[in-house]
């Protein structure tokens, strides 16, 4: 099984890898690397609101975990100079919750909904008025004595981050005016990230230690910084603390991250599509069931990057396995072993 903290799912992370998140998150939106036309697309926003005054339109980041959505909504906060309060999608269990966040917003504050998809039918419903009019109606009581009281809110800035948006409904995606997808950084960006990270956590490290890392961090920064600090445990052991090309690929290959970035259950993933189901093509419940993971997770976390690194493939009937899935498990493709007996 693959070691949660050093892929994408936040759910998963302790409160001491948290607590090392937050510590070396960029505060500043100068300071934030990478997704350059989203960052400049804020700026102009951001700049706008204050010029005029007002709250910054509603924002919805969205994108593969791990890539900074929850960053970028503090350094939206941070820029605007307001408060920002935080929770998550499946936390907002009634009315009443999300009526209690929005009327203690002070005026222009930020909302971030994290794992804004989840939110129950009901409580989205009840955000429509509060996102287009900033009033919210509460009912009070039942039955025959029920009656609806309207709340007035002061304008504020809801930001939502999803990994799927293609489950948001439509009078919700509507309503946010700013949409912005974060996609996957590249090795040279994720270099430089690295490079701050050990600076702060005052560590030594190389720049080809910094590269390696940054290589098989598959295009996130959550990982790229869940790498350092495993890493950095394999050095402070066994080679006086500094971070060379050596231990490095002594760490990473102890973690099975291999070359491409690829740890053990996406290898679980790809050698399953192959080996159980002759390379598909096979539905994600079914992959997920083999590998004993939730489908979910599968399609949140592990499929963009197979997807995007060409080792898996949707089809309208499933998932199947490329020519490079096989070349990267060292197994022959289907009609390559040789002639047929019956052409002999």
């Amino acid at each position: 099984m693959s070691n949660p903290n050093l892929q994408g799912d936040k759910n998963q992370l302790t409160s001491a890898d948290k607590e090392f998140e937050n510590g070396i998150r960029p505060r500043e939106i100068n300071d934030f690397a990478g997704q350059s036309q989203v960052i400049e697309n804020l700026v102009i926003f951001i700049k706008a609101a204050k010029i005029r005054g007002e709250a910054l339109d509603h924002v919805l980041f969205h994108g593969p975990p791990g890539l900074g959505k929850t960053t970028l909504s503090r350094i939206v906060a941070n820029e605007l100079g307001v408060n920002i309060k935080e929770t998550s999608g499946p936390v907002i269990e009634k009315p009443g919750d999300l009526a209690g966040l929005l009327t203690n917003l002070e005026p222009n504050d930020v909302l971030f909904i994290d794992e804004i998809h989840r939110l129950s039918t009901v409580v989205e419903e009840y955000l429509y008025s509060a996102m287009e009019d900033y009033k919210i109606d509460i009912m009070i009581d039942s039955g025959p004595n029920a009656r609806s009281i309207q709340i007035n809110l002061n304008p504020f800035t809801l930001i939502g981050a999803t990994t799927r948006s293609g489950l948001l409904s439509a009078p919700l995606l509507s309503r946010f005016a700013i949409k912005s997808r974060l996609e996957y950084y590249t090795a040279e960006t994720l270099r430089k990230i690295i490079l701050r990270a050990a600076h702060i956590l005052n560590v030594e490290i190389t720049n080809e230690a910094a590269a390696e890392i940054s290589r098989r961090s598959r295009g996130t920064p959550r990982i790229a910084n869940g790498l350092l600090r495993r890493v950095r445990d394999f050095a402070q052991v066994l080679n006086d603390g500094q971070i060379d090309i050596g231990i490095t690929q002594h760490a990473l290959k102890a973690l099975n991250v291999d070359e491409h970035g690829l740890d053990h259950m996406d290898n679980r993933i790809l050698s399953a599509i192959i080996d159980k189901f002759k390379g598909g093509p096979v539905g994600i419940t079914t992959i997920a069931t083999s590998v004993g993971e939730e489908a979910g997770t599968l399609e949140e976390v592990y499929e963009p990057f197979l997807i995007q690194e060409g080792f898996i493939k949707r089809t309208p009937r499933g998932r199947e396995a490329t020519p490079k899935a096989y070349e990267h498990l060292g197994k022959a493709m289907p009609g390559s072993y040789g002639p047929s007996l019956f052409n002999v």
